[in-house]
Parts: C-alpha cells; sequence; structure tokens
C-alpha cells in the first residue's frame, strides 16, 4: 500500500462519484484524499473502493468532526475510529480543521471559527498533543473560512495558527481559497495571512471554489477555481516553495475529465511558481 508522497505532487479529492472511473482509468494523479468519517464503517462498499484505490494511490485522511476546539470533551469514540482507519489505511498523515464543530450531544455540521485568545491557545494546544498522542503523529490542522469575528480576539488567525503549530508540533494544512474568502470578508491582505505562517510546518494545500455574492463570499467546494485563488495560489507557492496541493470538490460535480483538467491547471502554474522561485534565489 503507498503510502509515501513527496512534493511537488498534485491530488483530488476522493468522492464516491468517480469511484469506478478512478479504478478503470487509472488516472495521472498523485495521490487522494479521503474525508476520513466516510468510511468510518466495517464494511461495504466505500471500504471496497478505498482499499482497491490505496493500493494504487497515496491517500490522506481529511476529517470535519474533531472538534479540536469544542467546548466538550474530545469524542474517545470517534479517536478510536479514526486510528482504526488510519491503521487501515497507513495514510501519509491525518487532517482536520482549526475550528469547533460540536456541542456536548450533537454535530453542528458547520465549521465555526475559534476565539483567537491566549486561553484558546492554551485550550486548543492541549488537545493536540492528547490526539497526536493516541494517532502517535502530527495532526495537521486546517484555516477555516469565516464570516465573523470574535470580539475578544487578541491575535490574528495567522498568528494564532503560528503559536499553535510551535506550541502543540501540529503540521498546518493551508487552504488558499480559504484565506482568500475570509480576506473579502474581513478585508484583510491575503498575502499577510500566508507570509505570516510558519513556511516550515505547512504539509499540504487545499483549492477549491466559492459562491461570490459580491459583499460577502461563502466557501461551498461546489465551483471551479477561480482566477483569484490560482494566483495567490502562484505567490503562495513562490514563497513558500513546493508543497502537495490538492483540488477539492464536493458538490456540483463536473465530468472528471474537468477535474482533471483543472488539476493540470495546478501543476502548470505550480511549475510556473517554482520557476520564479529559483530565478530569484
Amino acid at each position: 500500500m503507498p503510502a509515501c508522497l513527496s512534493s511537488p505532487a498534485y491530488g483530488l479529492g476522493l468522492r464516491s462519484v468517480y469511484f469506478q472511473q478512478i479504478l478503470d482509468s487509472s488516472p495521472p494523479v498523485d495521490w487522494f484524499e479521503i474525508i476520513s468519517e466516510n468510511f468510518m464503517v466495517q464494511g461495504g462498499k466505500a471500504l471496497y473502493y478505498l482499499d482497491a484505490i490505496a493500493e494504487r494511490y497515496p491517500v490522506v485522511m481529511h476529517g470535519v468532526s474533531l472538534s479540536i476546539g469544542g467546548p466538550h470533551a474530545l469524542d474517545p469514540e470517534y479517536l478510536n475510529q479514526l486510528k482504526r482507519l488510519a491503521d487501515r489505511v497507513r495514510p501519509a498523515w491525518i487532517s482536520d480543521h482549526l475550528c469547533w464543530s460540536r456541542g456536548d450531544a450533537h454535530q453542528l455540521h458547520d465549521l465555526l471559527p475559534l476565539p483567537y485568545t491566549e486561553e484558546s491557545l492554551r485550550y486548543v494546544a492541549a488537545r493536540v498533543q492528547k490526539v497526536q498522542d493516541l494517532l502517535q503523529r502530527p495532526l495537521v490542522l486546517e484555516n477555516v473560512s469565516s464570516y465573523v469575528r470574535n470580539a475578544e480576539d487578541t491575535f490574528s488567525e495567522w498568528e494564532f495558527l503560528d503559536l499553535l503549530s510551535r506550541q502543540s508540533g501540529c503540521e498546518l494544512l493551508l487552504d488558499i481559497n480559504n484565506v482568500y474568502v475570509s480576506s473579502r470578508n474581513h478585508g484583510f491582505d491575503p498575502l499577510t495571512f500566508i507570509h505570516g505562517l510558519p513556511a516550515n510546518n505547512i504539509r499540504q494545500i487545499h483549492l477549491a471554489g466559492h459562491s461570490d455574492y459580491g459583499d460577502y463570499v461563502i466557501d461551498t467546494h461546489d465551483q471551479p477555481v477561480c482566477d483569484p485563488v490560482w494566483a495567490l495560489y502562484q505567490q503562495t507557492l513562490e514563497h513558500l516553495g513546493p508543497v502537495a496541493t490538492l483540488l477539492e470538490r464536493d458538490d456540483h460535480f463536473p465530468p472528471f475529465e474537468e477535474l482533471l483538467a483543472e488539476l493540470q491547471k495546478a501543476r502548470e502554474l505550480g511549475g510556473h511558481a517554482m520557476a520564479r522561485r529559483q530565478a530569484c534565489a
């Protein structure tokens, strides 16, 4: 089962609508990322396809239900299921979101931002370390899109991510689309966000589309990547160097060939960015 994954590498989110086509055609994709919760089952079609695809491609696990910043205790059953899936898949890494998504009893099915305070930093760092002790590997945390700010914030989001990574040992998943969406909603320079992160701790990049309503932007993952996000992606790679890049699509699924063409665009723009980076070195 191939688990090794080096950069630059260009991957796709593994979605059920494309399972059979992937097995039939062995597309030129370097790796796939799964939504962990979709495969926390005892058997059936989902695991059959996952096992078959993981025999051919490196796989990364990406969760949406950890709720690392939530007010509740970490869910031991969820963590045990995550560990069992990791033992089965042997992923290159495991990621989730810097957010809270669950109350004491129910999943809210949304990725809600945290207050960026000293108290929150200590709280989340301790929880990250508990998860990492169980998984026996660094946890990779993604920046989320946001639409409101907490009045008690004492850090920017990028300052909080930087400090959390340094204090807990977690790594970062930099979602370029989420940075763009939040920058539009809150009026900050997206490059200030990106340059404020610890470059050596960024494990992965996400690219995705969103819905633009003029006065505000919503992260929907159901559109192609737009030109401003492509431009920000190039600038990011010129700053960071090669980072494993994943293209996400979660709704309005196009023909698979269209996703492959969009992934090829990421490869080409990444190549141009690396050439410019080397020329300026």
